[in-house]
């Protein structure tokens, strides 16, 4: 399977947005919600005291440009109230109260300036990524983008063909639903590619908005947590079938495996007010599966000489501290302590979705590895459905 990765260029939301201002925001929002004593402590359990956004969080609890009058206006009404007795005074008055109300967001108000933000990190990240490699646009034999919670079409793929500009025979491969997994399944089709044509240079380019899940009218306590859990990023990476002198870590293998009859656990809905990101709490113990079977991949990987390896470092996209928890739990025996530490120093500062392994990734290379030790990368994402690889640090 050789592939080649060259680091990744890695693009934080530059609106820092802190936990306290979303506690202060969601308290005085929410002043009767059912958690609402208790939102300090849930605050403080995520471990993130602050993030990186696209767009500030003005913009996210902003009111809509429309009022409490329904789209059709006034006239419908005005005839409804004068029918059921109302006065001109009376029905004047009504309007001006109607009128006054602020509208929440529509769909098109909350994703816009979202999907103007995705494609400008989106741009960024990927003349970082080819300028690190000591690539040029021209070089570029094929784009794989993800972008799951601005969905468009035309996607970023075309969007960065056209603002690079890329050459116009090149492969474009938009993967809008991966979500938390883009970072792994990016790779291993990556990976495929070059495989096939080794002269083939890849371009892998990620940028979630994750910010356009925080919806200010909810209130239950799962919409709580996404609001205090993601963060905003845009990373990138070349993969080439040839090692070239920037390349960092060789991947040697890939798993994929997909849990049935849990497609409900995590997902997107989109509602008149934007998009609602839905969990369920079994959704960490579910994800828990996924890891026990990436073990049994591992185990069977080596089998002949089981005690010959085990991964210097573990990449792993953290949904959340349990799942880096349970991770940790059912390690095998004889396995090194701090195997998820840059995992853990990436969840700090949020939820990346389809990001986190490569600001995963980049952190570990900035910290130092040394050539030949393993590592593995990880990612589960709704479905319930996971992609790891392996590999070696050059």
């Amino acid at each position: 399977m050789a592939a080649y990765l060259c680091p990744p260029a890695v693009i934080h939301g530059e609106h820092t947005v802190k936990t306290s201002q979303i506690v202060e925001e969601v308290r005085a929002r929410h002043p009767h919600a059912a958690w609402a004593s208790r939102i300090d402590g849930i605050a403080a359990g995520t471990g993130i005291e602050s993030r990186g956004w696209m767009l500030p969080l003005e913009t996210a609890v902003a009111p809509g440009d429309g009022s409490g009058l329904w789209p059709a206006g006034t006239g419908p009404a005005r005839e409804a109230l004068a029918r059921d007795g109302f006065g001109e005074q009376d029905v004047d008055r009504v309007i001006a109260a109607l009128e006054a109300i602020p509208a929440p967001q529509t769909v098109q108000e909350r994703t816009a300036p979202a999907w103007a933000a995705v494609q400008s990190y989106g741009e960024r990240a990927a003349r970082g990524a080819l300028q690190i490699a000591g690539l040029d646009t021209a070089d570029v034999d094929c784009l794989i983008t993800s972008n799951s919670t601005t969905p468009a079409l035309p996607g970023l793929d075309i969007a960065l063909a056209n603002r690079l500009p890329l050459r116009s025979d090149v492969l474009l491969l938009p993967a809008t639903q991966w979500a938390c997994i883009a970072g792994t399944r990016s790779l291993a089709l990556a990976a495929d590619l070059v495989a096939a044509d080794p002269d083939r240079v890849v371009l892998v380019v990620i940028a979630e908005a994750l910010s356009t899940t925080y919806q200010p009218a909810d209130d239950t306590l799962e919409s709580l947590i996404v609001r205090l859990l993601f963060a905003d990023t845009a990373v990138a990476a070349v993969v080439t079938g040839r090692p070239r002198p920037e390349s960092v870590l060789r991947l040697d293998a890939a798993w994929h495996h997909t849990l049935p009859g849990t497609q409900d656990l995590h997902r997107l809905e989109t509602r008149a007010d934007g998009t609602h990101f839905v969990m369920d709490r079994r959704g960490p113990r579910t994800v828990q599966e996924t890891v026990t079977a990436m073990w049994g991949w591992l185990r069977a990987r080596y089998e002949d000489d089981p005690g010959s390896w085990h991964p210097d470092v573990l990449l792993a996209h953290p949904g959340g501290t349990r799942v880096l928890e349970y991770m940790e739990q059912t390690m095998p025996d004889g396995w090194p302590s701090g195997l998820l530490d840059h995992s853990r120093d990436s969840y700090t500062s949020g939820n990346r979705g389809g990001a986190a392994v490569f600001d995963i990734m980049r952190r570990a290379h900035d910290a130092g590895q040394e050539p030949g030790s393993r590592a593995v990368l990880y990612a589960a994402a709704p479905g319930l459905t996971a992609t790891a690889l392996e590999g070696e640090w050059l």
